[in-house]
């Protein structure tokens, strides 16, 4: 939009100088050809009086310095006078000499006695006309009036310096008021972009036009209101979760008491099913909450970490990676989102090889989490981050956990400005790919 405005305003302004100073040159060229006109009309009247008084045999001699001057003089021998002018020009000339002299125009010999360059330029310059002229005593001339050739005017050097300043000024003064419409636009669009990352940023300054401030004035109640519904429901759905755990740990003391056995552990299966789900439950409600604030930490570090934690649980994971990877970060949601990572890739791939690779193109770093299952059919894999979503259908907790994993490790990853990718491998595997942005 920038670049749109900036165009807009340097073509308009271009448009418009240049539109000025086509008018100014044609008023320019008419002025020059009344005055050219009027000063014809002077020659014409000093020439017609001057053979008026020369007697008849003098004529000729001084007819030969007439064509130096623009005109061209013959005695007309055949002629019909009208009576009347028939052009503007015949009227002024008529006009200018008086009634003592009759003067008519001879339109049907303008084209003949006209060079063939200036017909085809009568319109732009003073047009070639031809007159018949009757002096006092009865004699008859036919005077033609050719048109000046005037050169084009030279381009001058300081003109094209003129030109250049003027472009020069007129490229700055749209870039200024292009950055300057556009700043505020920019700034809203960049804040609206770091709002899915961080809700509880600060509030936009209201400033600028009127229009301005009531656009910053609306995206600021926007975000105070998303903020509180996500807080609300964060705080609700972490108040359940907490709240049940009381009760089922009253219903687990009394199982205990149970005195069949094999109804003993069913029910000891199943309530251990709804307190798993109760910690996925809570895990995803602090996944939502973007409180903890962000440190710059070595992703190398937090890996090595992460996996040799699995490792020690009995998990089959395997780790390769150089250091020097420095993220910014909150350290325990993206410790929970490389957890879950981990945790499903050895669940349902009996392993998990951890590998990082730099995006240097994209400024990336980028976390390779592949196992050995049998991969997710391309037609599910953006469903997986749906909550609550299985590709188990018995509905069994050990086989198809309660669908949060993913979803959780989503919402950590967008919170990071990172992304999650999902991959199948051949012959079999899944490759999850999470990138985040380096420091």
């Amino acid at each position: 939009m920038w670049g749109r405005v900036f165009a807009l305003l340097l073509l308009g302004v271009t448009v418009t100088a240049g539109l000025t100073s086509w008018l100014a040159l044609g008023e320019r060229e008419k002025t020059l050809s009344q005055f050219r006109e009027s000063h014809t009309i002077d020659r014409v009247e000093q020439l017609v009086r001057a053979l008026d008084v020369l007697p008849t045999e003098n004529r000729a001699q001084f007819l030969a310095t007439a064509p130096r001057l623009g005109l061209q003089v013959t005695k007309l021998t055949n002629h019909s006078n009208t009576g009347l002018p028939r052009t503007e020009y015949a009227r002024a000339v008529s006009e200018r000499l008086g009634k003592n002299f009759a003067v008519y125009s001879l339109a049907e010999a303008a084209d003949e006695s006209c060079p063939h360059d200036l017909r085809d330029k009568q319109k732009r310059r003073l047009q070639c006309e031809a007159l018949g002229i009757t002096l006092n005593d009865g004699t008859t001339l036919k005077l033609v009036v050719m048109p000046p050739r005037t050169p084009p005017p030279p381009v001058r050097q300081d003109f094209i310096q003129y030109l250049m300043i003027l472009i020069i000024s007129i490229g700055i003064l749209a870039y200024l008021i292009a950055r300057m419409t556009m700043r505020p636009l920019q700034q809203m669009a960049a804040a609206a972009s770091a709002l899915g990352q961080d809700i509880n940023r600060p509030a936009l300054n209201e400033q600028g036009s009127s229009e301005i401030r009531q656009a910053t004035r609306a995206f600021n109640a926007m975000q105070a209101q998303i903020r509180q519904h996500i807080a609300q429901r964060t705080h609700m759905l972490a108040a359940i979760t907490h709240d049940l755990q009381t009760p089922l740990t009253r219903l687990r003391l009394r199982l205990e008491k149970v005195q069949d056995t094999d109804l003993k552990d069913r029910l000891i299966g199943d309530l251990s099913a709804m307190q798993m789900m109760i910690r996925e439950g809570l895990d995803l409600a602090r996944s939502m909450d973007s409180q903890e604030q962000r440190s710059v930490l070595d992703l190398h570090s937090l890996l090595d970490s992460v996996c040799t934690d699995a490792v020690d649980a009995g998990q089959d994971v395997r780790f390769s990676g150089q250091p020097g990877y420095i993220v910014l970060a909150r350290p325990q949601a993206l410790r929970r989102c490389l957890t879950n990572l981990i945790d499903n890739a050895v669940k349902y791939g009996h392993f998990a090889e951890v590998s990082l690779e730099h995006s240097q193109q994209q400024h990336q770093v980028h976390v390779l989490v592949r196992d050995g299952g049998p991969g997710i059919p391309e037609e599910y894999q953006q469903q997986v981050f749906e909550p609550f979503f299985r590709l188990e259908t018995s509905r069994s907790r050990d086989s198809g956990g309660t669908g949060l994993g993913m979803t959780i490790a989503q919402n950590i990853a967008q919170q990071h400005q990172g992304t999650l990718q999902l991959r199948n491998l051949s012959p079999q595997g899944l490759e999850v790919r999470l990138s985040l942005p380096l420091q």
